[in-house]
């Protein structure tokens, strides 16, 4: 099939899904520089709403096939071609593999390693499509990567390195890459894990700006680490450090500059269940008018968790909201959020591998679950809880605008605390009640381990959703 037929029955796919059972929306516009909005980055978009337009798997029976490929895969992406691409990191090496996938059934069909490792389990860097289905990513030198993909003369499937962009420049000794998305003027932006901030603008200039002070004089294990994705949206750029939320766009010479700062209650200390202490949501663009008008973090506060949003335009708070199960609550999941809804998906206590940055307190706990959708008001001066539910969800959620449903994966323990022999369920979550619709058995033991990863859903009502030792494909049944 070619491109424009492809895009074609991806546009039909939309029109055909189910009704949703609540209007959600508007999404923003879609980001020219990326691919199908919904599967273009790790968090769905460029406002990382975690909302697709594409109907899940739904509530009825499904087959669910497990790909084994001896690595933990994050990042499952679908381009406008309709072919997933995965970013996994193989667990012998530690080096960070892009495979493509084979739409039909899931199993790979080429695979190319990036030039250097990324060091840990999760890799090093959220990845994303562009508007020509090419993986953008970062390797371990620092160097950004397009990977494109096509067959060769034999009509076999492969992956090839089609560009590159040294970002070494702006990187300070000891530091790494771990974020990259573009903006609407096509500009990438990235951000250092210990602060800095740059913007690769069309013409190949990169300038930088640091979050913790000048980046020449700054020590590493100074300033603010920043240890998620960061969004972009028409009003600006969001990055959470472990202790504040900013905005960023340029100025007229193309530099990145602060337009707002925002510090919220970080906590004492890491929280079970968490990677990095502070915030551990990647910022989200939401809104009833633009799609982006508010952005929404979580904060680190103890016992629980709060919802927090802002206006975009000002920094201006719009309300700090309690969030999850009463008690020791924490995410360390970026929410979803749209039109005028967010919903918050705790997992405090999730059994985390080796590979969380400082100790936690307490040093571990049971994994609590549970979900809270929080609605701004229609004034846009307050916020009001919609829900609460229990779900154990064990992998960052999906919103479906189509079907108004959230596609998760459930975690069930035996005892108290969690096991390597703990099963895992394909969820379906009510979005308009919170409602559980759904849950069916899909594997057993840790090589089935979803670690909070996040799920992509693609044409066809396919969900794709990395573990620790490769990923799933689940297809309606029939």
């Amino acid at each position: 099939m070619t491109r424009s037929v492809l895009g074609a029955a991806f546009a039909v796919l939309l029109a055909a899904g189910p009704a949703a059972a609540e209007s959600f929306g508007p999404a923003a516009p879609p980001n020219p520089w990326l691919g199908p909005a919904g599967t273009a980055t790790m968090h769905g978009d460029a406002e990382a709403s975690d909302t697709t337009p594409l109907p899940g798997p739904g509530t009825g029976p499904v087959d669910a096939s497990f790909h084994p490929i001896g690595g933990a895969c994050p990042t499952i992406l679908v381009g406008s071609d309709g072919l997933p691409v995965a970013l996994c990191t193989l667990l012998t090496t530690r080096i960070p593999t892009a495979f493509l996938l084979d739409p039909a059934g899931g199993a790979p069909l080429a695979s190319l390693p990036t030039r250097t490792g990324g060091g840990t389990v999760l890799g090093g860097v959220y990845a994303f499509l562009d508007n020509r289905d090419r993986l953008v990513t970062v390797d371990g030198a620092g160097n950004l990567e397009w990977i494109g993909h096509d067959r060769g003369p034999d009509g076999a499937w492969r992956l090839y390195i089609d560009h590159t962009a040294p970002t070494a420049s702006i990187v300070p000794a000891g530091d790494a890459v771990s974020s990259a998305t573009p903006d609407r003027t096509g500009a990438i932006w990235l951000a250092t894990e210990h602060g800095t901030v740059a913007v690769l603008r069309a013409d190949g200039g990169i300038a930088a700006v640091s979050l913790g002070g000048d980046p020449a004089a700054r020590q590493i294990g100074d300033g603010e680490l920043v240890e998620n994705s960061i969004a972009a949206a028409a009003g600006g750029v969001a990055v959470a450090t472990d202790h504040a939320l900013y905005l960023l766009n340029t100025d007229a010479a193309g530099t990145p500059s602060i337009r707002w700062r925002q510090a919220y209650d970080r906590g004492p200390a890491r929280k079970p269940g968490q990677l990095s202490a502070g915030t551990g949501a990647t910022p989200t663009f939401f809104g009833p008018r633009t799609g982006s008008e508010y952005v929404a973090i979580t904060d680190n506060a103890v016992p629980q968790e709060h919802l927090l949003v802002y206006s975009t335009a000002t920094g201006e708070p719009i309300c700090s909201v309690a969030v999850l199960p009463p008690g020791p609550s924490g995410t360390e999941n970026s929410p979803i959020g749209i039109g005028d809804t967010v919903i918050v998906a705790g997992t405090y206590g999730y059994p985390y591998p080796a590979g969380a940055v400082g100790p936690s307190d307490p040093a571990s706990a049971p994994f609590t679950g549970g979900m809270t959708r929080v609605d701004v008001d229609d004034s846009g001066a307050g916020c009001t809880v919609r829900w609460n539910n229990t779900v154990p969800s064990a992998a960052v959620p999906r919103l479906s605008t189509a079907d108004g449903r959230i596609y998760t994966f459930t975690r069930h323990t035996s005892g108290a605390a969690a096991t390597p022999l703990d099963g895992y369920d394909y969820a379906v979550i009510d979005a308009a009640t919170g409602a559980l619709e759904t849950e069916q058995p899909v594997g057993v033991g840790l090589p089935v381990d979803t670690l909070e990863m996040v799920g992509s859903i693609a044409p066809g009502g396919v969900q794709y959703q990395g573990t620790v030792t490769g990923y799933f494909s689940v297809r309606p049944r029939g």
